[in-house]
């Protein structure tokens, strides 16, 4: 082979992979955003500082979610700031003139970061809260958008751990927060749900209706432990592990096609294919935490470049022509279509 036809083909080979890179799109829309790709960095102490926003935003993160506000945490360091100064009890009439100035101080703070990474991100930026007073998801909610964020997601983990409240209240709930937020907001609105409701499909479904952007399947509720040595309670581990992307998959298929908006999936997606089988569910995005916290935020370019070879593979151009073509069908039964899976499976029929 002589020199001129090494050229050649080393020429041609340089322009199939340029024209594969133009060929494949993998831009999505999410909560009527424009992604470059649908995989995000989800909420996490990861997304809590400016230098590792701008090294996800290079390894290819579509949109960063950042770490949610925890009302606990700011009720926190109120009475920690303030106890630094003098008993609580001392405070008398003034306290909650005093403890409003110290949540200002610690929530500026955040909200600076907000301010920060608008002027030095290109990829959209969504706030995450997690509030369990009802009048505090608004006043948050209002501090995001006016911060610059691009949308919310309300980190919505209520569960009816009392006797006295029913799954009936804490529907309510749930809908009272997003009917307000929805009148007080212009950004869109993600919900951040768990699975533990008995309704879930159809409750999940009357969250759509109410006119919000998106679902995200699903937060990670705190569990706890028991020390045997020590005799006392502490928290579990909270990183995900690979087993868990198969609850948020068969849920991704079901709800797809029944609710009228996005849905974003999370818990459990560790690797390139795990982001496809999403897609493949139907998911608008796929959210990736504990992956990033294993391998670093570079590991989401890593995430990108195994879709865009999937996607080659199977002479896919666009995200579009594959994403939902597994969901169950909005005619289609679930419980009967994953009854015939299980039997599949265990009768081999």
């Amino acid at each position: 082979m002589n020199k001129r036809v090494i050229i050649e083909k080393k020429i041609l080979f340089l322009q199939t992979i340029i024209l594969t890179k133009d060929w494949m799109n993998t831009n999505i829309k999410y909560l009527g955003l424009e992604l470059k790709s649908p995989i995000i960095a989800g909420s996490c102490g990861l997304t809590n500082s400016i230098d590792n926003l701008l090294e996800l935003e290079r390894s290819g993160a579509g949109a960063i979610i950042l770490k949610s506000i925890f009302e606990e945490q700011i009720v926190f360091d109120i009475k920690r700031n303030m106890t630094e100064v003098a008993p609580i009890d001392q405070y008398g009439i003034s306290y909650d003139y005093v403890a409003s100035h110290v949540a200002e101080d610690s929530m500026e703070k955040y909200f600076a970061l907000i301010r920060e990474a608008k002027q030095k991100l290109t990829i959209p930026l969504i706030g995450s809260i997690n509030c369990y007073q009802f009048q505090n998801w608004i006043t948050y909610a209002k501090r995001f958008e006016e911060a610059g964020c691009d949308a919310l997601e309300l980190n919505m983990s209520m569960l009816p751990y009392e006797t006295s409240t029913s799954a009936d209240d804490v529907a309510r709930l749930y809908q009272q927060i997003i009917s307000t937020l929805k009148n007080t907001l212009s950004i869109p609105i993600a919900v951040k749900v768990s699975p533990y409701f008995t309704d879930l499909s159809k409750f999940m479904e009357q969250l759509s209706w109410m006119g919000i952007g998106g679902i995200t399947i699903f937060n990670k509720t705190v569990n706890v432990d028991i020390d045997v040595n020590t005799i006392e309670m502490k928290s579990a581990p909270i990183i995900s592990k690979p087993d868990d992307v198969y609850n948020t998959l068969k849920w991704t298929a079901i709800l797809c096609k029944k609710v009228r908006c996005d849905i974003s999936s999370s818990t459990g997606v560790f690797t390139s294919d795990d982001v496809v089988k999403m897609l493949l569910a139907g998911a608008k995005s796929v959210q990736v935490v504990s992956c990033l916290y294993e391998n670093g935020l570079e590991y989401m370019k890593t995430l990108n470049d195994g879709l865009q070879q999937w996607m080659s593979a199977h002479n896919f151009s666009s995200i579009d022509q594959f994403r939902g073509i597994l969901a169950v069908k909005s005619t289609e039964n679930a419980s009967l279509f994953f009854r015939t899976q299980s039997m599949k499976h265990f009768a081999e029929i």
